[in-house]
């Protein structure tokens, strides 16, 4: 994916968070980090299920009006406590608290350069 296109899809995504309240929105740049299955992880707090729900939905919309890209992959939806988007580079984790807590990615990618997304 060209870079342009990324920066206008992490936008999306983004924004599509924000718009639902996500809490403690954090990227973590993964291109410098060697056995990196993506560019950029998203990782978004929620709390509840029903956040995790609209949190997701926010992004799926905002990723289609602004880009035109479609999620390639999506996990989670039977629980909604940890909820995957794949777009190929970026992969978004919606979170609740307890499950963001338990998996830590932020401390298993520590590798990766951490900026904290905020309105």
């Amino acid at each position: 994916m060209e870079e342009t296109n990324r920066k206008k899809l992490l936008e999306a995504i983004y924004e599509g968070l924000l718009n639902v309240k996500g809490e403690e929105i954090v990227s973590l740049d993964l291109r410098k980090v060697d056995g990196a299955v993506c560019k950029y992880f998203i990782i978004c707090g929620a709390t509840s299920t029903t956040q995790v729900k609209g949190l997701a939905d926010s992004v799926d919309k905002e990723v289609k009006e602004k880009t035109g890209e479609r999620v390639w992959r999506k996990e989670g939806f039977d629980n909604m406590t940890w909820v995957i988007l794949d777009y190929a580079d970026v992969v978004v984790h919606i979170f609740q608290e307890e499950a963001r807590k338990f998996y830590q990615l932020e401390e298993l990618w520590a590798d990766a350069k951490l900026t904290k997304i905020e309105d």
